[in-house]
């Protein structure tokens, strides 16, 4: 792990002057010079060595007066993997402040998800990141608004408030003090072909990531177990329904060599910031291949997996809730049989959406609407239809919270306090929604028989001691294992 890796400078130095990709987003060279700081492989000529001072985040370089570079658009750079490796305060605090929280709650709201004081909040933040969550939230407005700009044809008066701005000077002046142009200049440098029609709400971007990214088991996972009405595969896309703050979203995935191609339609335009932010760890952009990969390569059983096909990331979600009940659908039953419970739920109790462009024509249901099901309608189980009730009753009451700024650890012995959880269940949901890196099914049948195939220990504990070298990444160990498979969830859609 390379936490705080702005503080080595002979390291950033020489990650600067070879210009890798890899170490885009994990810092932020400034110039000291010129003013102006840069992802490590800005293609401009390196400045000197005694030039370059180094920042963790792009608001750190804003606060201390720098500008982004025209060039390396260092906005655009793929998010830190620490924070979503992390459970710590400042980890949880960043991914709550990609998800939109301090612009829609303030710093207040911030600090009472995380259970803190503001101001230990912004104490904290301001020592590891070098910004405090005002100007980290500030960096991200500017971030959406170069974005709308830049891709959409909406009024500036418009984009202003979709991006967060509380005021059109607020807006101007953000923007020309960050990229060094006025929003109508950076509309007239920004090549026409990024710019997308005229369909209201509807715009195309570039979701980043480190290479390699191995989209095999990553749609293939997604498509396999899609809940009709809510999910599908159309035309090379991974496509869903999103229920977002302001109002609700469509999103077309489409994986391509060097990004992930995205079309998102939203009824709020608002709701841009966080409807990206899910896609990001849905697809687990944000990752690091490289040292996943390297350490799960240390294992010589692993190493070929890892060989053959690296760059593996772990499917997430963009609904923790939601993937809470699914798994409890999915206890003991297969992947065809889970799909169809959902989809009588959704059918049943889901908000509708028009979607003139395919198939989709719900929301998944919230845990409200789910608690208000009468048991003896559910196609399943006594015993687990307990636990479905159970389950979205503590949702729904708020006594069970999985949203980013949960502890890892105490959501998931929360969960395995629940009747009919048991580690497996505790530990997918660990995995998938809450994002735990080092998330470990030794019980699943999956993994098991592949480790048996590949000479590895069958038994849980066994098998558990053994996985102790791979932390901590064993959540994605997990993917490496379960392609050994032929099941759908493993190969790309056609």
């Amino acid at each position: 792990m390379q936490t705080g890796m702005h503080t080595d400078t002979e390291r950033c130095v020489r990650a600067v002057q070879s210009k890798d990709a890899r170490f885009d987003g994990w810092f932020f060279t400034a110039v000291l010079t010129t003013r102006i700081y840069c992802r490590p492989s800005c293609p401009v000529v390196p400045p000197k060595a005694e030039n370059m001072t180094f920042y963790p985040s792009a608001a750190g370089c804003q606060q201390a007066g720098f500008r982004a570079c025209k060039r390396c658009r260092p906005d655009t750079s793929p998010g830190s993997p620490e924070w979503n490796q992390r459970a710590d305060l400042t980890a949880r605090a960043m991914r709550l402040i990609t998800d939109g929280v301090v612009d829609r709650e303030g710093v207040p709201g911030l600090a009472a998800r995380l259970g803190y004081s503001t101001r230990q909040v912004e104490r904290q933040l301001l020592a590891e990141v070098g910004a405090g969550p005002l100007a980290l939230a500030r960096a991200q407005r500017a971030q959406t608004a170069r974005l709308l700009i830049e891709t959409t044809t909406l009024p500036m008066a418009d984009l202003a408030f979709a991006a967060g701005f509380s005021s059109i000077r607020t807006f101007n002046d953000t923007v020309r003090e960050v990229f060094a142009l006025s929003p109508s200049e950076l509309r007239a440098r920004a090549p026409k072909s990024r710019v997308v029609g005229t369909t209201p709400g509807t715009l195309s971007l570039r979701l980043p990531f480190r290479a390699p990214l191995n989209p095999d088991n990553l749609f293939g996972h997604l498509a396999a177990t899609a809940v009709p009405g809510v999910e599908e595969w159309r035309d090379g896309a991974y496509r869903r329904t999103l229920r977002l703050p302001y109002g609700h979203g469509i999103v077309a995935l489409t994986p391509a060599l060097d990004h992930i191609a995205c079309r998102l339609t939203l009824s709020d335009l608002r709701d841009l910031t966080v409807a990206i932010s899910r896609c990001r760890r849905l697809l687990d952009l944000d990752a690091d291949p490289a040292a996943v990969d390297d350490q799960l390569r240390t294992d010589p059983l692993l190493a070929p997996l890892v060989d053959k096909a690296p760059g593996r990331r772990v499917p997430r979600t963009v609904d923790e809730a939601e993937f809470a009940v699914r798994a409890v659908l999915g206890q003991q039953v297969s992947t065809a049989a889970a799909r169809t419970h959902a989809a009588r739920l959704v059918t049943a109790h889901g908000d509708t959406v028009d979607d003139p462009e395919g198939g989709l024509t719900h929301l998944f249901p919230t845990a409200t609407a789910l608690a208000s099901v009468d048991p003896e309608t559910l196609a399943m189980p006594r015993t687990r239809r307990t636990t479905f009730t159970t389950l979205v009753s503590h949702l729904a009451d708020g006594s069970l919270n999985l949203g980013v700024e949960c502890d890892w650890a105490e959501t998931r012995a929360r969960l395995l306090a629940l009747p009919g959880f048991g580690p497996w269940t505790a530990d997918v949901i660990a995995m998938r929604a809450l994002g735990d890196p080092d998330a470990f099914l030794p019980t699943d049948l999956g993994i098991r028989r592949a480790a048996g195939e590949l000479g590895l220990p069958s038994t849980p504990a066994a098998l558990t001691a053994r996985a102790a070298a791979w932390r901590p990444w064993r959540a994605y160990a997990v993917q490496y294992l379960w392609a050994t498979d032929s099941h759908p969830i493993n190969f790309l859609p056609v």
